[in-house]
């Protein structure tokens, strides 16, 4: 089987009863960790940023990137993502965009994919309007590059407005 790299963002700005918003991304980690086809190679630190768009009245977002070495094809990669997404409490509400959630899973990268399928979209189709993915995502991958611009994410980072982050802790990776 061939095994492909790939980067997935993480946010969270709602608790569930079993723990906060730092608990549910950990969680999510290691269920993508113990997921058959899954092996986290690396997590970044923890970023608090302000909502983007959405509802007003917000909570502010945990964010951060997760490495994954996978055999999983893009799609069912996806899937899993979805699943734990809704094992975690996510509720999907089509009337609201960019509003508060328990877990957002994205997959952003795959290898050096360029992928335009109903519902999955490689590389994520703002990666590089975001800076609370982009940060994260290079402290994991420092040389990361848009294979859909071929563009430095760096540069990319270097072209966002500035928004206020605060590192509140480490991702980490499940032993």
């Amino acid at each position: 089987m061939t095994e492909t790299t790939a980067c997935i963002a993480l946010g969270s700005n709602l608790d569930l009863p079993e723990g906060d918003s730092m608990w549910i991304l950990a969680e999510a980690v290691r269920r993508v960790h113990a997921a058959s086809g899954c092996r986290v190679l690396a997590g970044s630190s923890i970023h608090r940023t302000a909502p983007v768009g959405g509802p007003l009245g917000q909570r502010d977002y945990l964010n951060a990137v997760m490495v994954v070495r996978t055999t999983l094809a893009p799609r069912a990669l996806l899937d899993l993502l979805l699943s734990i997404e809704s094992g975690l409490g996510r509720v999907r509400d089509a009337g609201v965009r960019n509003g508060p959630r328990t877990l957002d899973l994205d997959l952003v990268l795959f290898g050096d994919a360029v992928i335009d399928e109903p519902g999955l979209h490689v590389p994520h189709p703002r990666l590089e309007e975001r800076p609370f993915v982009l940060r994260p995502l290079l402290e994991v991958r420092p040389d990361a590059i848009n294979p859909r611009t071929g563009r430095a994410l760096a540069s990319a980072l270097r072209s966002c407005s500035p928004e206020a982050v605060s590192v509140c802790g480490n991702l980490g990776v499940p032993p």
